[in-house]
């Protein structure tokens, strides 16, 4: 179930699983749709190595440069937000959760044409399977 809270413009989504396996499995979905997974970053695994402690907390950069770009060309600054990121985390209670910029958000903040949202919206089912 996705879950609008306070910042608008990202969705939640609660996670069945921790947050390596939520990872693991949304990556796997975008490969095999054909994505491209441009980056995994192991913000927890970071900060432990730099002697800090945090929960759990992992991101993927990915994205189709076929989609993509055309928001890029038309407004340069798009590339803010693009590729897409999914961020995946333990709350304190010991919960999974997903999260990731809506389309309708990227598409408002950069002032894009509407039409474009589709070419973002494509990945939502991947990331609620991810998620379980």
């Amino acid at each position: 179930m996705a879950i609008a809270e306070k910042d608008p413009g990202i969705v939640r989504i609660a996670s069945r699983y921790g947050v390596p396996e939520t990872v693991d499995r949304l990556e796997r979905l975008l490969k095999e749709r054909g994505l491209v997974v441009f980056a995994r970053i192991d913000f927890s695994g970071d900060a432990a190595r730099a002697g800090l402690k945090m929960r759990a907390e992992q991101a993927l950069i990915f994205g189709n440069p076929k989609a993509g770009t055309p928001l890029m060309q038309a407004v340069p600054t798009s590339g803010l937000d693009l590729p897409l990121r999914a961020l995946v985390w333990e709350d304190a209670d010991g919960k999974s959760w997903l999260a990731y910029n809506a389309p309708e958000y990227i598409i408002q903040r950069h002032g894009l044409p509407p039409a474009f949202s589709a070419n973002l919206a494509a990945s939502i089912p991947i990331l609620e399977a991810a998620a379980g």
